[in-house]
């Protein structure tokens, strides 16, 4: 389960604890496949995982309800198991009961309701047994209702969608939510430390609405507004109150993108932001801390054929903060700030089966000596790539018990040339970038 990256009164900005970082591996569910009666690779590069085929951007828009004409009961399930081995062992355990290093675990174990519930409506609903922290909780949560009209001569899909993450419900992989990597280390280090409101700092505390348009095959647009659960209501579905990120005084959800199917290949170029105030303390009349994320990112795939397919995708998201409760608090210095965040990926799939993903990273920050305080510069900076092999031996249509029978066996290396803003003895006490590159060997099933 994706567990949110918090940026509130305490911690701050150290948003993303690395240990927390559990794989992403949702939207992959073959209840989508028995009720379309496609093969998961219709819908899916690589014959599974997130990232979406024209065919599954459509059905997602669609709000999950394109079926063959026969009942589906819409439920579904989802293992990963791992091992994890960073560059140099870690000076405490990443979790209660692991080691150092070179751990195995199953990450987590969910079940999905997914697909469709009536006429125009359709669901995406996760529950997840977290296997690194023991606990089950909601996870990804994605209700919408969808109409398929016309105007001015032109196809129109008018939805509202009802999810508990700002960027679940958007359907294109290039957005921080389903960018890659897909599966990241739970107990190793997979990214920057430090990251932006909208790369899932709010995901699975907050409930939200938005409406979107998808007009022509081509124009897509959406607007929406996010508030917090209440401490009460986040304990109910099961994740605890440590990681409250605080009343939401208004939070605002806007995207637009066009997209371009020619067939033999896709295309698609947006924008997105996000814009909220966290009240970590939920005191009326204390102060928020204010953020303002605006994104640009871009997609191409080529599907001419079957047995060769590629990908390119990229997103740059620049956030300005202004630190009211921070400040107040002494936990930071300065009233505003920035961060950047840069993604690159290129993939290719062979038969649907074999594929090769890699990527960049990037993150990068105003220097604040007590907010980022022992960080080398006192910045947040880090930069890497990762490298990962995947292999799916199921999920197309002449597949073995398709499509119930799904795998992935994946290596993945993530490797670092700057980590909290230095090279080498980022942290004062001799720990190197590239101490922290990790290996993550993951098998991921579902049915």
């Amino acid at each position: 389960m994706s567990r949110p990256r918090l940026i509130g009164h305490t911690g701050a900005l150290l948003a993303l604890a690395l240990c927390a970082l559990a794989p992403r591996l949702s939207h992959a569910v073959p209840s989508f496949a028995r009720q379309t009666g496609q093969d998961c690779a219709a819908c899916h590069v690589g014959a599974y995982g997130p990232q979406l085929t024209p065919f599954g951007i459509k059905f997602k828009l669609g709000g999950y309800t394109d079926g063959n004409g026969q009942r589906s009961v819409p439920l579904s399930g989802m293992a990963v198991a791992s091992f994890t081995r960073t560059g140099k062992a870690q000076d405490a355990p990443p979790a209660d009961g692991y080691k150092t290093n070179n751990n195995t675990a199953l990450d987590e174990a969910s079940l999905f309701v997914a697909g469709k519930l009536a006429d125009q409506l359709g669901a995406f609903v996760q529950v997840t047994y977290d296997g690194i922290a023991k606990k089950t909780a909601i996870d990804q949560a994605d209700v919408r209702f969808a109409h398929a009209t016309s105007w001015n001569g032109k196809d129109l899909v008018l939805g509202v969608s009802v999810n508990n993450n700002p960027g679940v419900q958007d359907p294109f992989n290039s957005s921080p939510v389903w960018s890659f990597p897909y599966a990241s280390s739970a107990l190793g280090f997979s990214g920057a430390e430090t990251g932006t409101l909208i790369n899932g700092a709010l995901e699975q505390r907050v409930v939200g609405a938005s409406a979107y348009a998808f007009l022509d095959n081509h124009w897509y647009a959406e607007l929406g507004t996010y508030k917090a659960l209440s401490p009460r209501g986040q304990s109910l579905l099961g994740l605890g109150r440590d990681e409250d990120p605080g009343r939401i005084p208004g939070a605002a959800y806007w995207r637009f993108a066009w997209f371009n199917d020619r067939k033999r290949d896709n295309w698609s170029v947006g924008l997105f932001g996000l814009n909220a105030g966290l009240q970590p303390g939920r005191s009326p009349g204390a102060p928020s801390n204010r953020y303002q994320d605006v994104g640009i990112d871009g997609q191409y795939q080529f599907l001419g054929t079957r047995d060769h397919i590629f990908t390119l995708q990229g997103s740059f998201v620049r956030e300005r903060q202004r630190r009211y409760d921070l400040v107040s608090a002494g936990e930071a210095d300065n009233l505003t700030g920035h961060l950047r965040e840069l993604k690159l990926n290129a993939s290719y799939h062979f038969a649907q089966t074999w594929g090769l993903t890699l990527g960049h990273f990037r993150t990068t920050g105003d220097a604040d000596a007590t907010l980022y305080g022992g960080m080398a510069g006192n910045k947040p900076d880090t930069r890497g790539q990762v490298l990962q092999l995947d292999w799916t031996p199921w999920g197309k249509e002449d597949s073995w018990a398709a499509p119930w029978a799904n795998l992935r066996l994946g290596a993945q290396y993530t490797w670092y040339s700057r980590y909290n803003g230095a090279r080498s003895n980022y942290d004062g006490a001799g720990r190197n970038a590239s101490d922290n590159n990790t290996l993550f060997l993951f098998a991921w099933t579902s049915f």
